[in-house]
């Protein structure tokens, strides 16, 4: 007992000498330095050169300045095949831990790729796994900057299993943090599929690339010559496949809206996003009132409603490069972090078919999954028509659309602004399938089709016993018209709330998510849906 009090008390408790202490502390600096060092100068000179930054640079770049915490700086790898005993580097390839980006908290991993090629295996996988976990248990983002030469060889099996593992969390986390992946380098095989699994995808235009299957394999097995930008790089992903939602010209824009698209977004479902301060002012835009054109067949850019509608410069389109018949974003709406989803006339009348479908389902979802309100903005003819789009499904990917909206349960509102034709205007957040408030502008046509169409079907005797069948058939398309193009007949049956001004859309849309701030839907119980996939 005695002996035990001195050795918390007495000349025990200092018996190390300071010099042993300083020892540990030089070898604990001489370990980290060469943890910061990566893969060496060479590499490090060689990733430069690429026009790509290092895994911690991009850290730098991403975190508020002093506040990012590592995890794991000392880990390394454990297998000895194949070499591998002699190259043994720290952080085994990633560097992971948590922060704080905007004032608050996200957890990150950078792959590096001038160790061992950034590639993944146990202990490299470990350590992503960590920091989802911890993400998981205290409701923050994840973010992954992927630059990896994929699966490490050497490890075999092990590294498949490190990969399986990051899918799990991936699945388990999706809908309850963001998770967001920018593709700095290569990303594929088995790779590509974590970044498929997460809400969004970032990529850098000539230095990154995605795909399943490199060109050599493609070359073997189809006899197709293609350059990995061609067949992968982020041209191609933001334009063709629609895998990336985001292209950007260098990896410092890229990682500055990677920080801008996470200020619209909660730290998780459970939250609400960030609001930022907003003085109530004239919330009239008569510029509003001169957008349509007269002639109802000649386009115009949706985005000017868009951006006429919410706060000034607020408006962050997503997949601006794919699918652009429907437009697709983040905004702010007095200050209020919304989502906008935009049938764009412009582009293919307006019309849906399969990329608009899936593209505006993905992101209806993601924002009913993190509490952001929905403004669907509505200029749509009707489905687009064609063997091509029978054959590729557009009846079930246009039932994604509708399965997304019915599905969702934040406020959702809606401004017919010209036409809403056929099962299209069902589709586009209908008050029949659970909108909360929807609008119309004076322009607006609802009805089963256009007056042309119509009028060739219903008045076809006539028009076929006419002598001047142009002008009888002008004439019952005017009497059409007259019946159906307007919004009265649903605003008389409440399908329609109120046919306004297109200079009070805004000041109404502000009223309308106020009121339905505190909005509760409950969806009947089930284990869950059955998205037609």
């Amino acid at each position: 007992m005695v002996r035990f009090g001195r050795l918390q008390t007495g000349s025990y408790a200092r018996s190390e000498k300071p010099e042993r202490m300083k020892e540990k502390f030089e070898a604990l600096d001489a370990k980290k330095a060469e943890a910061l060092q990566g893969g060496g100068e060479a590499r490090i000179k060689k990733q430069h050169e690429k026009g790509k930054l290092t895994a911690r640079e991009r850290l730098e770049l991403l975190f508020d300045k002093g506040t990012f915490e590592e995890m794991g700086m000392l880990v390394t790898h454990r297998s000895t095949n194949f070499g591998l005993d002699k190259q043994k580097f720290y952080g085994d390839g990633v560097i992971t831990g948590y922060g704080k980006v905007n004032g608050r908290l996200v957890y990150a991993f950078s792959q590096d790729f001038t160790v061992l090629g950034g590639s993944l295996a146990e202990a490299h996988a470990e350590k992503i796994v960590k920091i989802m976990d911890l993400a998981m248990k205290n409701g923050a983002p994840v973010i992954g900057l992927n630059d990896s030469g994929g699966a490490r060889i050497q490890e075999g099996v092990v590294s498949l299993g490190g990969y399986a593992d990051i899918f799990y969390r991936n699945t388990l986390a999706s809908g309850v943090i963001p998770q967001l992946s920018a593709i700095m380098g290569p990303c594929a095989g088995g790779a590509v599929y974590s970044p498929a699994l997460t809400d969004f995808i970032l990529m850098v235009e000539q230095t990154s690339y995605m795909f399943v299957t490199g060109p050599n394999v493609v070359k073997t097995v189809t006899n197709e010559d293609v350059s990995s930008e061609e067949l992968g790089g982020a041209e191609t992903h933001a334009t063709k496949s629609g895998v990336t939602h985001f292209a950007y010209e260098n990896e410092v824009e890229a990682i500055e809206h990677l920080k801008k698209l996470l200020s619209y977004m909660p730290s998780n479902c459970e939250d609400d996003a960030p609001r930022l301060p907003y003085e109530p002012g004239d919330e009239r835009r008569p510029n509003l009132n001169d957008i349509i054109p007269d002639n109802p067949n000649q386009p115009y850019d949706i985005r000017e409603v868009i951006n006429g509608t919410v706060d000034a410069d607020s408006f962050l389109e997503v997949h601006k490069d794919y699918a652009e018949n429907i437009v697709v974003g983040f905004a702010r709406l007095a200050g209020r972090s919304i989502g906008v989803v935009a049938n764009q006339p412009a582009v293919l009348a307006g019309v849906l078919d399969v990329n608009s479908s899936k593209k505006g389902a993905r992101f209806v979802r993601f924002c009913d999954s993190f509490n952001i309100p929905l403004l669907v903005l509505e200029d749509v003819p009707g489905f687009l028509p064609g063997t091509d789009q029978e054959w590729n499904a557009i009846i079930t990917n246009g039932a994604k659309l509708l399965y997304a909206f019915s599905e969702a349960t934040v406020p959702r509102v809606t401004v017919i602004t010209r036409k809403a034709y056929g099962g299209a205007y069902d589709v586009m957040n209908s008050k029949h399938i659970g909108a909360d408030m929807n609008y119309a502008w004076p322009s607006a046509e609802i009805a089963v089709m256009g007056a042309k169409g119509a009028a060739e079907i219903i008045f076809r005797k006539e028009i076929s016993a006419a002598e001047d069948k142009a002008a009888k058939h002008k004439e019952k398309e005017e009497e059409y018209a007259e019946l159906f193009a307007h919004p009265y007949n649903a605003a008389a049956r409440g399908y329609i709330d109120e046919v306004i001004k297109p200079e009070h859309t805004r000041e109404k849309l502000i009223r309308a998510f106020e009121m339905l701030e505190n909005k509760v839907d409950v969806l009947p119980k089930k284990k869950h849906g059955n998205i037609p996939l």
